[in-house]
């Protein structure tokens, strides 16, 4: 990362956008989903961090901010706004990881409801990392709309992770 560059830490439940090219939007991500959304040219993007797709009945006292269906709306929101045109929005996928032995998977059902509302909403995937079984740390540059991902450590030694998914090589630096 660029010495004097400026940082933001988007933890759950979060957004955050920018139009400073100087900004970093960071997070650390497990079975939580970090979008990352941006404008080319209108040199804006934000980041979002969700921890569960959609509120349904059982999460009736939680924050709706938790949930991938608010967060999306506020990010994609305030990034129109902000300058930033529909058609030329391009989105990188983060998280998803399994983090738990459990039937109950919320990684994968965080990554299957992001790729449904984006395809729903017929918004671009220019890159992902989605799944696996370790956490990741995300850098996001807003206005280039540069990535770098890291892997957190294992903590089983026996364990082979899968390489991770990236739809377009050289979308996503690995550091």
């Amino acid at each position: 990362m660029k010495e004097g560059a400026k940082r933001i830490t988007v933890i759950q439940g979060e957004y955050e956008i920018s139009s400073d090219p100087e900004m970093v939007l960071t997070t650390v991500l497990g079975s939580c989903i970090a979008v990352c959304a941006y404008d080319p040219l209108a040199g804006i993007g934000g980041m979002n961090h969700f921890l569960l797709p959609e509120k349904g009945e059982q999460d009736g006292g939680r924050r709706n901010t938790i949930f991938g269906s608010y967060l999306m709306e506020l990010l994609l929101n305030e990034l129109y706004k902000n300058g930033a045109r529909r058609e030329r929005l391009q989105i990188k996928l983060f998280g998803g990881a399994c983090m738990l032995n459990s039937c109950f998977d919320t990684g994968e059902r965080n990554a299957e409801f992001i790729l449904r509302f984006l395809a729903d909403e017929k918004l671009p995937v220019m890159a992902s990392s989605l799944g696996g079984l370790r956490g990741r740390r995300i850098e996001f540059f807003p206005v280039s709309g540069r990535s770098r991902q890291k892997f957190m450590a294992e903590t089983k030694e026996d364990f082979v992770p899968p390489p991770a998914t990236v739809t377009r090589p050289g979308e996503v630096e690995l550091f």
